[in-house]
Order: structure tokens, then C-alpha cells, then sequence
């Protein structure tokens, strides 16, 4: 682990120590349920009150508009079926965009099987969703619109400022999935025009298995979980104290360090994106130019697999992802990629690097090193590759 060169950040993030020892205490000696009326229980519903600020501050809000869940996908699927749920009398369409991540997409699947009509929005070459169309997208019978913050793959970020204007003029409730922008980026629902908001701890250098969803008040979601009285009588469940205090910790962290992170992980990302162009002929970068998170990197190499660079990399010690869905088992390529027009071949020759706090200009060298080294030996191999055929 010593050696090791995480490059993977958008995939998870190492637990920050200050989040770890926060979270210790709420494991070992405060370890009450947050339901009992006695004092060491109190202590925890205490200690989730208090979280619930330090996440409602990172992204303007207010604390009881905040909801802890298990993660990013429970607050998705809550927002979606929570929706279709509470609103059939109004309507059954749902507007969304065609690089959601899966747990947007595959509840969508699931309420068209119970009678929601999805549209699916086009995006252009750079990943975005166009406004205009989401406008003519709404119908009287919309009751959802659901556009990503950025995305996971390719790192663009989207116009949800201008979507969310658009859909608070229709009176159309407006989620955004935000995991890979909460603790990265500022984010602030209200300039953002955000009805209902999902983010996730393990994305921002808290613990796995806890997130939360924001919503607004006056929204009206059905409950996705039911069986107690937690979260409000909204999400059924005793606590995770331990991973709330542990969310509410990363959310303190990331407030305060962001500026400089950011700044700090936009540098290394374009020292690295110069140093593979000057290396590494017959590349191709995803994603918009400067509408991104400040960490990702995500490219296309000709002649070459990304499931090969994958393992390759990680035998000279560096963990990163690929946008090709082939490391699952699966032969098709990522959707996101083909959304933005990439053919087949390119989209299996891709690669994904998501920088950390951690990384430094000596990592961001020796990858970009080792990468060369690596796509040369896979072109050299391939019966296929043409120069300059990208």
C-alpha cells in the first residue's frame, strides 16, 4: 500500500484520519440508539443533529431539509420512486438525461414497467444536456426532472442552474444527483435552483454506506423506506451513527479545504493531461474542456483496450478505471461514452483518472510515464492499430 498510486477517486475515497477518529468514538463508547430517551442514546441523536448541520452548510441548506440514507443510490431511488410515488395525480412523465449514472437510470426502467413515461434527453459531443431541450421536453404531465450535477465517467459538469430555473417556471420538482460534486465542487441548492439533492460520504472522504438526500420543503416525496419513526417518519431505520457522524465530519473537512484542494487537483489534472499529450500519440480527451470537476481525466487511446491499461497499471502499482463496462463482464461499452458519439473501439480504449488529496506531482509523472510505456507495448501488439486513425 506504501507504493501505491490511488487514481481512482471518482470510483471512492480513503476514509480522511480525522473522520476516522471522529467515527471511533461513535463505534466503541457512544454507541446508543438514537431513539432512547436516556442519555447515552440522546448523546447520538445529538451527535446526528449536529452532522446534519455540517452537511446542510456544505451545500446551503437548510438542516432539517437534509435526510441521511445508505448512499448515493438510495437517495436516487428515493427521489425517483419517492416522486412517481406521491405525484400519480398529476402525472407520470419523467424527464432525464441519457448519462445518468445506473442508479438513475435503472429506477427509471423499473417505474416504466409500472406505467411512467421516461424521456431520455440527448447530450452533445461534450456530455451536456441543453437546456432548451429540457424546456421542450416538459409536459403538463411531468412530475420529475432529473439531471446529474457532473458526471461520473467523463467528469462534465452540467447547466443545472439553468435546467433547475427552467423547471421551477413549469413547477416541475428538479433533482439533481450530486455525488460526484458534493466536497469537490461548491454546491449551493439554492443558487442551483435544487429541489431534491443526492450525495454520498465514500465520494468525499467519509465512510461507505451513508449519505444523504436535501429536500426542500413544501416537496412532496412518498417514503422509499418505511417501519419507524427515524429521519422525520420519512426513512424508516435505526441510525448508523458511526457512518452519519463520520458524513458529517467529511462535510465539515471538505468545506473548509476545498478552495485549495481543488485548485491544487485542477493543476496536477492538466500537468497530467500534458504530459500524456506530449507522450502518447492518437489520444483523445472526453468530456467538456472546462465545465468539469477539477479531478478527472478521462481519454480515449486508439489500437488499444482499457481493460488492458487497467491491469497493467495496477501491476506498476497504479489503481485507475476505465469507461467500458467490460471489467463487469459485460462487452458493451459504457453508455456515457457512446452518448457523446464515441464509436465502439473508442470507448473500449478508454481510461479514467480521478485525482485525490493525496496525489502529487511525482505520482502524476510516473503515470504519465508508465502510461506511455503501456499503450506503446499494447499498439505494438495490435494487429489493428493504425497511427493517427483516432
Amino acid at each position: 500500500m506504501q507504493n501505491l498510486i490511488y487514481l481512482d477517486h471518482a470510483a471512492t475515497t480513503p476514509v480522511h484520519p480525522d473522520v476516522q477518529r471522529e467515527m471511533l468514538l461513535w463505534i466503541t463508547e457512544y454507541f446508543g440508539n438514537a431513539s432512547s430517551l436516556y442519555s447515552l442514546g440522546q448523546q447520538s441523536k445529538k451527535a446526528i443533529e449536529a452532522a446534519r448541520a455540517h452537511v446542510a452548510r456544505l451545500i446551503n441548506a437548510k438542516p432539517e431539509e437534509v435526510y441521511f440514507t445508505s448512499g448515493g443510490s438510495e437517495s436516487d431511488n428515493w427521489a425517483l420512486k419517492g416522486a412517481f410515488l406521491a405525484r400519480q395525480g398529476k402525472g407520470r412523465h419523467i424527464i432525464t438525461s441519457a448519462i445518468e449514472h445506473h442508479a438513475v437510470l435503472e429506477p427509471c426502467e423499473g417505474l416504466a414497467k409500472m406505467g411512467a413515461e421516461i424521456t431520455s434527453l440527448r447530450v452533445d459531443p461534450t456530455g451536456q444536456v441543453d437546456p432548451d431541450d429540457v424546456k421542450t421536453a416538459i409536459r403538463p404531465d411531468t412530475i420529475l426532472i432529473s439531471v446529474m450535477h457532473a458526471n461520473n465517467e467523463i467528469g462534465t459538469i452540467e447547466p443545472v442552474a439553468e435546467i433547475g430555473r427552467i423547471a421551477r417556471a413549469a413547477g416541475v420538482p428538479f433533482h439533481v444527483d450530486a455525488v460526484q460534486t458534493v466536497g469537490h465542487c461548491p454546491v449551493d441548492v439554492e443558487a442551483l435552483n435544487i429541489d431534491v439533492l443526492s450525495l454520498s460520504a465514500h465520494k468525499l472522504y467519509g465512510p461507505k454506506g451513508v449519505g444523504a438526500m436535501y429536500l426542500r420543503k413544501g416537496i412532496k416525496l412518498a417514503s422509499l423506506i418505511q417501519g419507524g419513526g427515524q429521519e422525520r417518519k420519512r426513512r424508516a431505520g435505526t441510525e448508523n451513527v458511526a457512518g452519519i457522524v463520520g458524513l458529517g465530519k467529511a462535510a465539515e473537512i471538505a468545506q473548509r479545504d476545498m478552495p485549495e484542494t481543488s485548485r491544487r487537483e485542477a493543476a496536477l489534472r492538466d500537468r497530467l493531461r500534458e504530459l500524456i499529450e506530449a507522450s502518447i500519440p492518437d489520444v483523445m480527451f472526453n468530456g467538456h474542456a472546462t465545465e468539469r470537476v477539477p479531478n478527472n481525466l478521462n481519454m480515449s487511446f486508439a489500437g488499444v483496450e482499457g481493460e488492458a491499461m487497467l491491469l497493467r497499471l495496477d501491476r506498476e502499482g497504479v489503481c485507475a478505471s476505465t469507461g467500458s463496462a467490460c471489467t463487469t463482464g459485460s462487452l458493451e461499452p459504457s453508455h456515457v461514452l457512446m452518448a457523446i458519439g464515441l464509436k465502439h473501439e473508442q470507448a473500449h480504449g478508454s481510461l479514467r483518472l480521478t485525482l485525490g488529496r493525496a496525489n502529487n506531482a511525482a505520482h502524476v509523472e510516473f503515470t504519465a510515464s508508465v502510461l506511455a510505456k503501456i499503450v506503446k507495448q499494447l499498439r505494438d501488439m495490435s494487429p489493428t492499430y493504425e497511427q493517427g486513425k483516432i
